[in-house]
């Protein structure tokens, strides 16, 4: 129960159309069945190698034997299994033995890898995010050192970023290189929250660094990125003697707990080697590319847990009989599952719309990274990039905060079973309530979002993210959409108007009181966004009912049940929101924190 199959399908090959993707050049080697037959490897080797060892992976935390870190076996294999299949090179190019999958293929086969065991798939999230760094800013020396043995799956990759007193403040990073005669450079400081930093589960581990060179100016400006590799790499490029990196400790979380979270110091000896990537002082531009990879992970990770939550309840509401319809009051008729009754379908409704919403959100986004890369126009690729600045936010937090309400109700779907340990979507809770926290805490996204993306270019991005919009309320019109067409556009107007007051704020001197209320602006942003997104798997399933039967036509009518929930119950809450915003709304900006 990872995610249906048949919704992935519709998903990419109809509403997205990925088998188009095909006719460009970067992906000319493909079509809708090479992509078919990732999807199918992906499915076998999350179920086969990943899903059973998910729990297992949960109650036997990384820890710590004669200063090795000892991860269950069932992780390594899994890997392993990864590796063999090239799933570390998806999106690689052919003539660097990678699959030159597009992105938005690839991103549908990790979401399966997600769902399976989100903590042994953290391993090579991070490691293809380190690889793709190295592959924009790194030199030629370090592409051919590193990236061969990190597509390989020989090499992982982290990011070390967080250091204990500056927490998400990365412009109080005080991690600092000094150079060396031979060129290189050497590393002191320490860090905290390093998944994958310490484990025997690869050859090496290369450490992406931030740090300040000494004698740089404070602040994220004085940011430069770092490589530090575990072990030094000889000339035949093989791991060799151990680097000065120490493991300080392991952080055990709620939740991810087969992922080892560690606190590193480089250093200890003063002799930490490191290479610096790109250059001095572009640290923090070079990092966010990482970074950035990395929240779309989140979301797509905590869109898959939403979803494999939904399933579990959704199977468990089939078969558990319990009660009888509300008009029938012979106790002597048979009980009924429990999925007859209103309110557990209400439940199960509303868990179908946030996850099968985030994950075309994430999906969404992913198409948008193919049309960055590989769009054939210029003007197209140049969009491409504008949307998905302003939607990486909304693709990091939405799924986070709403994805995992699904896993709360799927939770009270199972009623006294949902948290004990003998049933899974305890563990999917758990595990999902990081996300709102990873790369950047929503509270950080909702800053981004309303203190910088939507004020770019006197509102330039919202502006062409509102206009990417009206294809498809004009789609609606004349149909059985149309409602929602109209809905959606109200909503548009309420998050233009929002955005226009928050500018007039700002511009006012009055900052502090504007951004107050960037959590509203978020969930605002956020619910319209996925709005839009129903509305439009809603045209597609819409177009092709009339020529359905069966279970094809239950589930187009499913989608359609799922995006009029969604308008009903879900997209009126934006007027609250937007009201928050555009009225600069005191509460917390006036609230002392003596008060509290």
């Amino acid at each position: 129960m990872l995610v249906r199959r048949r919704d992935l399908d519709f998903l990419l090959f109809e509403w997205l159309e990925a088998g188009r993707l095909a006719e460009r050049p970067a992906f000319a080697d493909h079509g809708p069945e090479t992509f078919a037959a990732a999807l199918d490897t992906a499915t076998a080797i999350a179920g086969r190698h990943f899903a059973p060892h998910n729990r297992k992976a949960d109650l036997e935390e990384p820890r710590l034997e004669n200063g090795r870190v000892a991860i269950v076996p069932e992780a390594k294999a899994a890997l392993d299994a990864f590796a063999a299949a090239g799933f570390f090179a998806m999106e690689a190019p052919l003539d660097d033995g990678g699959m030159a999958l597009p992105h938005l293929v690839a991103q549908a086969c990790f979401g399966l890898f997600d769902a399976a065991n989100i903590a042994t798939a953290s391993y090579p999230l991070l490691t293809i995010a380190a690889a793709n760094l190295i592959a924009t800013f790194g030199s030629d020396d370090q592409k051919r050192r590193y990236l061969p043995a990190m597509r390989a799956g020989r090499f992982f990759g982290t990011m070390a970023l967080t250091e204990p007193q500056a927490g998400s403040s990365l412009g109080d990073v005080r991690t600092t290189a000094t150079p060396a005669p031979d060129g290189s450079w050497r590393l002191k400081g320490s860090k905290i929250f390093i998944s994958g930093g310490d484990h025997e589960l690869a050859e090496n581990i290369v450490h992406l660094v931030l740090c300040r060179i000494a004698g740089a100016p404070p602040g994220p400006k004085g940011l430069s990125l770092m490589l530090v590799s575990k072990y030094a790499l000889g000339d035949d490029g093989a791991p060799g003697a151990r680097n000065d990196v120490a493991l300080a400790g392991l952080i055990h979380k709620m939740g991810w707990r087969g992922t080892t979270s560690t606190m590193l110091n480089f250093g200890e000896n003063g002799a930490c080697v490191a290479e610096l990537v790109g250059q001095p002082g572009r640290g923090l531009a070079q990092m966010f590319q990482m970074m950035n990879e990395a929240r779309i992970g989140v979301g797509l990770g905590a869109a898959m847990l939403g979803y494999t939550g939904y399933l579990h309840a959704l199977a468990y509401a089939r078969t558990r009989t319990q009660g009888r319809p509300a008009d029938a009051k012979d106790a002597s008729r048979p009980q009924v599952p429990i999925v007859e009754h209103a309110d557990v379908r209400r439940m199960l409704l509303a868990q179908k719309a946030y996850a099968e919403g985030g994950l075309a959100l994430c999906l969404y986004a992913a198409r948008l990274v193919d049309d960055a890369r590989t769009h054939p126009d210029p003007a197209g690729r140049a969009a491409a990039h504008r949307l998905l600045d302003i939607l990486t936010p909304i693709v990091k937090a939405w799924p986070a905060e709403w994805c995992l309400e699904a896993n709360k109700l799927a939770i009270q779907v199972h009623g006294g079973y949902g948290y004990t340990r003998e049933y899974p979507v305890e563990q999917f809770y758990r595990d999902n309530r990081l996300n709102p926290i990873h790369e950047g805490t929503n509270g950080i996204q909702a800053l981004d979002l309303l203190g910088r993306k939507v004020m770019l270019e006197d509102g330039a991005l919202l502006a062409e993210l509102v206009g990417r919009m009206q294809p498809a309320i004009a789609a609606a019109a004349g149909t059985g959409l149309a409602a929602h067409g109209l809905a959606l556009q109200a909503a548009i107007d309420r998050l233009v108007r929002a955005t226009a007051a928050v500018r007039a704020t700002m511009a006012g001197g009055q900052a502090p009181a504007a951004l107050a209320n960037a959590g509203a602006y978020l969930d605002l942003a956020g619910h319209v966004v996925v709005a839009w997104i129903w509305l439009g798997q809603a045209l597609v399933a819409l177009s092709r009912l009339d020529g359905a039967s069966g279970e094809d036509a239950d589930f187009y009518r499913g989608k359609l049940a799922a995006a009029d929930w969604f308008f009903a119950w879900e997209l009126p809450k934006t007027a609250h929101w937007a009201t928050l915003v555009e009225d600069s709304d005191p509460t917390v900006a006036g609230t002392r924190p003596e008060w509290l």
